[in-house]
């Protein structure tokens, strides 16, 4: 099967759209659990980063610093998120990841791994090849 070549201008809407179709179904597979996508968004931001302020997990999240306060809350009541007092500020906190946490998040990663491997696994040969390498050529798009 060989594909219509289409120029950038008409691609780029058809993969954004594939990609965030994709991505959106991905982040539906997941434990059972009582977590919101939001609360799950933040937990792995402080994965990520290691440690953050509530005002620059607010920030890389996106949201106003009222509203990461009660995301927080909710993490912290759960054991999943810890903060401690800021080294060089007294005024702040640092937030960071419990091992609960990051034990929660690596649940929801092995759900989301497993509900896709099944759908990969489905796939042709051919067509696995196809996304390993559209795979890597994605991977450099996000890094340039």
């Amino acid at each position: 099967m060989t594909a219509k070549r289409v120029p950038p201008a008409q691609l780029a809407p058809q993969l954004r759209d594939a990609i965030t179709r994709l991505n959106r179904r991905v982040r539906q597979a997941r434990p059972v659990g009582d977590l919101t996508v939001t609360q799950l968004s933040a937990l792995t931001s402080l994965k990520l980063a290691g440690a953050l302020t509530p005002r620059e997990l607010a920030d890389i999240e996106r949201v106003q610093p009222p509203t990461m306060t009660k995301i927080v809350a909710k993490l912290e009541d759960r054991g999943l998120v810890r903060r401690t007092p800021h080294p060089t500020d007294g005024r702040q906190v640092i937030l960071a990841a419990t091992e609960g946490g990051q034990a929660v998040l690596e649940q929801f990663e092995r759900a989301r791994n497993s509900w896709l491997a099944e759908r990969l696994a489905a796939l042709t040969e051919e067509e696995r090849d196809t996304l390993q390498r559209a795979a890597e050529i994605l991977q450099g798009i996000a890094r340039a």
